[in-house]
């Protein structure tokens, strides 16, 4: 790989925080099973007094990484054991959910989206302990057939950690530490952080719904009102422990010597399912985060505070990307922001490659964050309207006409604007 073409990610990640999207974050590009690029950038905060981001010792909430490093490789070790089959109805784990159409829904339906659950519910406004919360997913109703449609489905993400933990016997993330991060080493890998290691924990909200700046809480509300272990959010790691999650996928399921899955049962998760989805995964069409260079059978996903992680077999190379860009963006639009970013990352990576069989491709003159179309838009001022004297009179009665007019206008408009705000808030 070219080292002066990598070194254009330093360019793009620095663009992201001048932007006001983010206040910093960890990069790892690996090829070939070496980390062929690893920096962090910035600050875990806003505040020049803040510590500065390491690719090895930041640790970030993952947020719905969640669902592919953790629920899903804790699906692929049941069904790697026997224990699990991906056709087996959920309720054959879950009794309580089962009546009707839910009777039908598989594994293999969560993990590809297409249960017929819907994208979430409020489980925070509705629920007083994580029992409730539980109950509430399970209690769900569907909102199509199963099979039949596709909603991407944080409350299918789930069902499927309700699976793990009924079909191990254990809890979600104590499986996943005795399964999959502790045999990798992946000692900053964890669902609710030690208060201890708050001090390495990038910040998110500063001002959620429940009421406190958060730092080392997931910041998730759902994931928070189901105890802190979720299986669509909750996990928290560095881009140095995902860079050896990545590897173990890319080797076909093990790492150093440990085997966590079957080579066969990871190229059946990775593999293109439904539409672009694979199983858990999302899989590279050609834009969106994993940009435009990546091969269409590379897969990965993102997390809402500012992830990604796209693993691309064919070149024998991963990306890591984590931030924070839920913590008091400066940007006006920060999911543009980081939706540029992350594809101009996975473009650059691909890009500096130089072994290809008709030598390196061009590099483009500029990129989506030399661009930043729609990152910090110029505001937008009302239209001053100047009214003209008119020449001719009016009658008394046309002109309070007009003034009674102008008041009930002034009225709707006012009114029109306080539901427009109304709106915009919720």
């Amino acid at each position: 790989m070219s080292a002066d073409r990598l070194a254009r990610i330093d360019h793009v990640i620095a663009r992201g925080i001048s932007a006001g999207g983010y206040p910093g974050a960890a990069v790892v590009v690996g090829r070939r099973g070496a980390a062929v690029f690893q920096r962090g950038y910035g600050r875990l905060s806003w505040e020049k007094s803040s510590t500065p981001v390491a690719a090895d010792r930041t640790i970030y909430d993952l947020a719905s990484l969640t669902k592919v490093v953790g629920t899903t490789t804790a699906i692929m070790v049941l069904f790697d054991e026997g224990r699990i089959h991906l056709d087996d109805p959920v309720s054959t784990y879950i009794p309580e959910f089962s009546g009707g159409p839910k009777d039908l829904v598989t594994i293999r339906m969560l993990l590809e989206h297409r249960s017929g659950l819907p994208a979430g519910r409020d489980l925070w406004r509705i629920a007083a302990t994580p029992a409730e919360a539980r109950e509430a997913v399970i209690q769900t109703p569907l909102v199509c057939q199963p099979n039949a449609c596709y909603e991407y489905s944080d409350l299918g993400a789930d069902m499927l950690g309700f699976v793990v933990e009924a079909a191990s016997g254990e809890s979600l993330d104590k499986f996943l530490q005795e399964h999959v991060f502790g045999p990798l080493g992946m000692t900053d890998t964890f669902f609710r952080p030690a208060d201890s290691l708050r001090a390495r924990i990038a910040p998110t909200e500063v001002a959620p719904p429940r009421g406190y700046p958060l730092q080392g809480e997931v910041h998730d509300e759902n994931a928070f009102a189901l105890g802190g272990v979720a299986g669509h959010a909750g996990l928290f790691s560095t881009a140095a422990d995902l860079s050896v999650f990545a590897q173990m996928m890319l080797n076909g399921g093990e790492y150093d010597g440990t085997r966590i899955v079957a080579d066969s049962t990871v190229a059946l998760f990775a593999k293109r399912a439904a539409g672009t989805r694979a199983l858990g995964w999302d899989t590279c069409g050609g834009s969106g985060s994993c940009g435009q260079y990546l091969d269409e059978n590379a897969y990965g996903h993102t997390g809402f505070t500012g992830t990604s992680l796209w693993i691309d077999p064919e070149r024998d190379m991963f990306v890591v990307l984590l931030t924070n860009r839920v913590h008091e963006a400066r940007a006006k639009r920060p999911a543009k922001v980081i939706s540029d970013v992350r594809a101009d990352l996975a473009d650059a990576a691909a890009l500096s490659v130089t072994d290809y069989a008709d030598g390196p491709m061009a590099m483009p003159a500029k990129f989506r964050a030399d661009k930043a179309v729609g990152w910090n838009p110029p505001a937008r001022h009302a239209r001053k309207h100047v009214s003209s004297k008119k020449k001719h009179t009016t009658t008394h009665a046309s002109s309070s006409k007009s003034k009674s007019s102008g008041k009930a206008s002034a009225a709707k408009s006012t009114k029109s604007t306080k539901a427009g705000a109304s709106r915009q808030r919720r």
